[in-house]
């Protein structure tokens, strides 16, 4: 339904380009300010990355780093607020810490895997568990990477970027 809004606003602005946002508005019932937040959200072509991890530790500066980057970075703190957040925001990628409240890492890559919104999503899991037999399930599960903490920030993003140029060769 939201991407169905978008499709709309850009074709009325393929029709006619001087179409003002509360013409938009009147056609499609949607508030003016509705409207100008989608087209903004338009013009940003930085690539979206969710980072999900309950240890405020590893989120923050991790998050302040990326978006040094010029990435945009969204949150989530369980696995539940990930999938979530997966199918409202739909991040170029996700970093998925292995264990979570509520719903674990593993559990949550599986769900995104089965969902035809989020499937193809990739994911870099981030852990403190170094065990190979988590390694094996993370990626058997569908999990793109691999990174245990204590990570190195400068190999972590050299894998983010990684990542990311594969998914775009997909």
């Amino acid at each position: 339904m939201e991407k169905n809004i978008d499709a709309k606003i850009v074709e009325l602005i393929k029709n006619d380009e001087n179409i003002s946002n509360s013409k938009i508005s009147r056609i499609l019932g949607i508030p003016k300010d509705e409207v100008e937040r989608r087209i903004r959200s338009f013009s940003d072509t930085r690539q979206k990355i969710l980072i999900v991890d309950d240890e405020m530790a590893t989120l923050l500066p991790l998050k302040r780093s990326l978006e040094a980057e010029d990435y945009i970075v969204i949150e989530a703190c369980d696995g539940y607020e990930a999938i979530k957040k997966s199918k409202t925001e739909m991040p170029e990628l996700i970093i998925l810490d292995l264990m979570l409240p509520g719903m674990d890492g593993i559990e949550v890559c599986g769900q995104l895997r089965k969902n035809a919104l989020t499937e193809k999503i990739p994911i870099i899991m981030l852990t403190a568990r170094d065990e190979i037999n988590n390694k094996v399930k993370g990626l058997e599960i569908g999990a793109d990477d691999y990174v245990t903490k204590p990570f190195n920030l400068n190999e972590l993003k050299a894998r983010i970027k990684s990542v990311l140029r594969r998914s775009k060769n997909v």
